[in-house]
């Protein structure tokens, strides 16, 4: 593909298999679209679906999965650790070749207009396709999650949808359609049970109260393993690595004399954010992408290809 759009939507369900097995199943029946990979929560009782395709197809994809969502997960009754506010909550469409950010918003809007007429699904925009200001930030547009949504939509100017009339879908609440660029989604386990820690770590560390910069972060409860977690979202991966916010949550839960148990990654990951977290962690001080061996490999094909062509 020459042009290639990624589509990460969240799904506020993380516990069935056979629903995710069901997205998975929605996306890729779209000639096109092909589906990287899951990532599945039971404790945020929340999965994550990535798929990329050509902006032909890209919303075609985007609108089955959504409906298919619909049919599948009762937002009514959900529980989990997670915010959300709808079956599909979140649905972020990221330029990856040969896109642009506004060729990506046109996509997003479409996608909402049909979300909206053909399953009844109010639809919010945020970050680069948000039409409202106040709609950038994610956790804005989400804040006191579908419960509050139900109450204040129809009644609260500010809730309004941005498509569609001001009443959440029974079952599948509502969808958050945006434009970003692409994400880390970095998760940090404690070994502790003790969620204040949590929550008391993420303040320290987010954009919002002070820490690091491009940093999202809230404390969540595993309940299932008896552990708390720092959930995190790194915005721009370039200028906050991994490797920077695993070190300011592990400087933060030493002050707290709490161990850092695990960390992972939600969804998937750009090859040269982890070369930057290698290359910190291992204190290389030769390093460049021409030491990997799969990326030299790579480069001496293409160029075998190019004196071929010529």
């Amino acid at each position: 593909m020459e042009r290639v759009v990624e589509c990460v939507p969240n799904f506020s369900e993380g516990r069935d298999p056979r629903v995710v097995e069901g997205l998975v199943e929605a996306v890729e029946s779209v000639p096109g679209a092909l589906v990287l990979g899951t990532h599945i929560d039971p404790d945020h009782n929340r999965s994550v679906v990535t798929f990329v395709a050509p902006p032909e197809t890209i919303v075609e994809a985007a609108v089955r999965v959504v409906a298919r969502a619909a049919e599948l997960i009762d937002l009514s009754r959900h529980a989990g650790q997670h915010p959300r506010m709808g079956a599909c909550d979140v649905l972020p469409f990221v330029p990856v070749r040969g896109m642009s950010v506004e060729e990506c918003v046109a996509l997003a809007h479409e996608a909402g207009r049909r979300i909206w007429d053909e399953l009844q699904i109010p639809v919010y925009f945020y970050e680069s396709a948000a039409l409202r200001e106040g709609r950038r930030n994610l956790a804005d547009v989400r804040r006191g999650g579908f419960e509050l949504l139900r109450e204040q939509i129809a009644t609260v100017p500010e809730r309004a949808p941005d498509v569609g009339e001001p009443r959440v879908h029974p079952t599948a609440g509502a969808c958050i359609v945006g434009v970003r660029p692409l994400l880390i989604a970095y998760n940090v386990t404690l070994k502790t049970g003790d969620l204040s820690v949590a929550k008391r770590i993420a303040r320290a560390v987010r954009e919002r109260d002070g820490g690091l910069l491009h940093l999202k972060a809230l404390g969540f409860e595993l309940a299932s393993r008896g552990v708390v977690q720092v959930s995190m979202n790194l915005t721009s991966y370039e200028r906050t690595n991994l490797h920077q916010a695993f070190e300011a949550v592990r400087r933060e839960a030493e002050k707290l004399n709490v161990e850092v148990l695990a960390s992972e990654i939600v969804g998937l990951v750009p090859q040269a954010a982890l070369y930057a977290a290698a290359a910190h962690f291992l204190k290389l001080e030769n390093y460049t992408p021409d030491v990997v061996l799969e990326n030299r490999i790579a480069a001496a094909l293409e160029r075998k290809r190019s004196e071929h062509s010529d």
